[in-house]
């Protein structure tokens, strides 16, 4: 076979069904093969940017790893957002990039960039490929780590003159299944669960903190995780990308923890005296003032990834492997030491739980509402009631919309929240919604976004018309860079340099412009009807809705300080320290 042919032999084995991609000189035998190959389809963006963030989308909602195909030079520097993205993210992504024939790979040919020096920071593995005959292998290995362990976005190079010369092809070995490669990776931990399930039993003041790992694990990973809470009857919390493992309705979830997370999930974090960490990093939005985390607690962490133990937090016990097989692990050895535990436990934490119950009279997310101007968080209250009773997909871009979304749309099932978190790219849920959408047709999709951050890759819009995907662009319009314009609020004196998003489009007759349809509301009053119309349309709709410029995203822990002081709105504001400013 040509190593065009080869790519696409490989796409095929590995069961992909769909790519996405644009074409240029570099990589014009990959797509001159396409013809040959109806299995597989692709997906024309308008931005290789666009075609990582789709994938992303695509991955994170069906649980299958996203395909990249771009030309070499500006086409796979334009995918370095999304897949450094990717990278925290934890998203398995494949990209396949044109690079010049192999004579003139250092000459400073026509668009030729040294892709994988460039990429080797944000990809769990790159491969620049010199021989033909090794292309096929390199192909299937890139599918294996992209798919195993902690997910994450590899990079294969393929110069011009290897994708027309012929070689051997090998066909994938078959995998074992990847439960059992991780069980073997999780022998030898016994005493680690059992000294966890005795922390269970001593705590009189614990909390489940879970994170994107649990979803990354699988659908079997989170009902263990119901199972646990059910059995335990321990309070629960979510990173961002935790949301939804756990349903955000049960009267166990605490909502999310972090900068702008629940007052009571923040206080249960900071007082409690056992935490169990399943599947998140402790990162920086979470912890807050490291020395401060959490002072009084022990903690177990679950990871599939050994080098995020320990890495910002010390814990007291690391349970090292898939989200799922852990799981599994602890939940049978605390069945068999503690067949009624949730019962007979009840009594030791019942004044925990009353505790909460007192913080959570704080109402944290409740806001001052308006008949005049739409208040944004009305607004996604509004978008929950009106699409809950669908299984209904949402993206995001990145900033105050965001942080909203999180805070009033609940989610029940797994992979229905696609965000930006590690990287906070903005642009990201348009074509993360066109990806989304892709894999799950018949599904609802909205992308819950702000006026700045979704004229970064507009243009996607394109691409959902030209494949009728029906994508609703729900946005948030304040016309300021909102969360830039708090911390400006906040931080620098009310001095908004640059945060104003002047000139902006009518986004009603951008809509139509693209063939698309377009919808506004600028009254609480016509919400309902508006949101009405937009879920009847089946074409994509950009949605503008017109909300009260100065609202802020409250709670919110401000930088510098630990999780127990907590600003729940204006009236709690007060002068950050210039760590703190350091921190944002």
């Amino acid at each position: 076979m040509t190593g065009a042919e080869m790519v696409f032999q490989a796409l095929e084995d590995q069961g992909v069904k769909h790519i996405f991609g644009y074409p240029g000189g570099a990589v014009l035998p990959i797509y001159d093969e396409l013809k040959n190959h109806k299995k597989v389809k692709h997906i024309l963006v308008r931005h290789e940017q666009g075609a990582g963030h789709a994938a992303e989308g695509y991955a994170r909602s069906s649980g299958k790893p996203g395909v990249i195909l771009v030309t070499s030079g500006p086409g796979a520097t334009n995918t370095v957002t999304a897949l450094t993205d990717a990278y925290m993210d934890s998203i398995p992504i494949v990209c396949i990039t044109g690079q010049v024939p192999t004579h003139l790979i250092g000459t400073d040919a026509f668009q030729e960039c040294d892709t994988t020096g460039i990429t080797r920071p944000c990809t769990k593995h790159n491969w620049l490929v010199k021989d033909v005959n090794k292309l096929s292998q390199i192909l299937h290995k890139a599918f294996e780590v992209a798919t195993t362990g902690r997910p994450g976005p590899v990079l294969i190079d393929i110069p011009k003159d290897i994708q027309f010369k012929k070689g051997k092809y090998v066909k994938p070995k078959i995998q074992k299944e990847n439960n059992q490669k991780s069980k073997s990776t999780f022998n030898g931990q016994d005493k680690s669960i059992d000294a966890a399930v005795d922390l269970f039993k001593k705590s009189s003041k614990p909390i489940l903190y879970t994170g994107g790992g649990v979803i990354n694990s699988g659908p079997k990973a989170t009902q263990l995780l119901r199972e646990l809470v059910s059995l335990t009857g321990f309070p629960i919390t979510s990173t961002l990308q935790g949301l939804g493992a756990f349903p955000g309705y049960d009267q166990q979830f605490l909502g999310m923890l972090g900068m702008h997370g629940t007052y009571e999930a923040n206080n249960a974090m900071h007082d409690c005296d056992l935490m169990i960490n399943i599947g998140a990093r402790f990162d920086d939005r979470i912890t807050g003032k490291i020395d401060e985390f959490s002072p009084g607690s022990k903690k177990i962490h679950i990871d599939i990834d050994p080098s995020s133990i320990n890495k910002n937090i010390k814990v007291d016990i690391a349970l090292v492997g898939d989200v799922k097989v852990v799981l599994e692990k602890l939940i049978s050895v605390f069945k068999s030491k503690n067949p009624d535990f949730a019962n007979s436990n009840k009594q030791k934490i019942s004044a925990w739980w009353s505790q909460i119950e007192n913080w959570r009279k704080k109402n944290s997310l409740n806001f001052v509402n308006s008949k005049e101007v739409i208040k944004p968080q009305f607004a996604v209250q509004r978008l929950y009631e009106l699409t809950k009773a669908q299984d209904t997909f949402i993206t995001t871009e990145v900033g105050q919309h965001q942080m909203w979304a999180a805070q009033h749309y609940k989610f029940d099932k797994p992979n229905r929240w696609m965000t930006s978190g590690g990287l906070g790219t903005m642009g990201y849920g348009l074509p993360a919604a066109i990806g989304v959408q892709v894999a799950n047709p018949n599904k609802l999709v909205i992308d819950i976004a702000g006026e700045a951050s979704v004229l970064m890759t507009m243009q996607e819009m394109s691409t959902a018309a030209q494949y009728k995907l029906p994508i609703k662009i729900f946005i948030l319009n304040n016309e300021y860079m909102g969360m830039v314009r708090q911390w400006q609020e906040l931080l620098h004196d009310k001095n908004y340099s640059e945060s104003y998003t002047a000139a902006l489009p009518d986004f009603v007759k951008l809509a139509e412009a693209y063939g698309c349809v377009g919808i506004r509301a600028r009254k609480p009053e016509e919400l309902d009807e508006k949101i009405a119309q937009m879920l009847s349309v089946n074409k994509p709709v950009i949605f503008d809705c017109v909300v009260d410029k100065a609202e802020n995203c409250y709670p919110m822990i401000p930088s510098g300080k630990p999780h127990n002081q907590m600003l729940l709105g204006e009236q709690d504001e007060e002068e950050i320290s210039d760590e703190g400013k350091v921190l944002v």
